[in-house]
């Protein structure tokens, strides 16, 4: 892994289910996020996704990237557009900086509408300074890593 690679993109049908379930999991009872009629009057087309499930997102498409010993390190995001059920998110990254172990990825995911989220994600990766990486051998998976049978998609 190098400075300017890019990350395969990650697409996440942005469902209605989604919304809702993120907002609950993270404890936002906006109305925004879950009640469309209410949505509607205060401005907009329907509900849309809370910052929160957009940041595990976010964390998700590093991790699985990087595989199960991934850590991340550090999450800085921004929002823009809203991602509403019906959108498709396109994760993209691209590989900053490689320092020993330690590895930042600038991330944008995109919909229809423009850029939903931009960020740096810092993660270390056991082992990825190591004598393996100085060689140039791949020390770091190029590909998402397979989740478990049974688990959250």
């Amino acid at each position: 892994m190098r400075a300017g690679e890019q990350m395969p993109p990650l697409e996440i049908p942005i469902t209605r289910t989604l919304v809702v379930a993120g907002a609950i999991a993270s404890r936002d009872y906006q109305d925004v996020h879950h009640d469309a009629e209410l949505a509607r009057r205060k401005g907009s087309p329907d509900i849309f996704m809370n910052i929160l499930t957009t940041n595990g997102l976010v964390g998700r498409y590093i991790t699985d990237h990087f595989g199960p010993s991934a850590v991340l390190r550090k999450v800085a995001i921004r929002l823009g557009a809203p991602n509403y059920p019906g959108d498709t998110m396109v994760l993209t990254g691209t590989v900053e900086e490689v320092d020993g172990d330690t590895v930042t990825v600038k991330v944008v995911g995109a919909n229809d509408i423009g850029r939903h989220v931009t960020g740096t994600v810092t993660v270390t990766v056991p082992d990825a300074g190591g004598a393996a990486a100085d060689r140039g051998d791949a020390v770091i998976p190029r590909e998402p890593v397979g989740r478990t049978p049974g688990g959250v998609s």
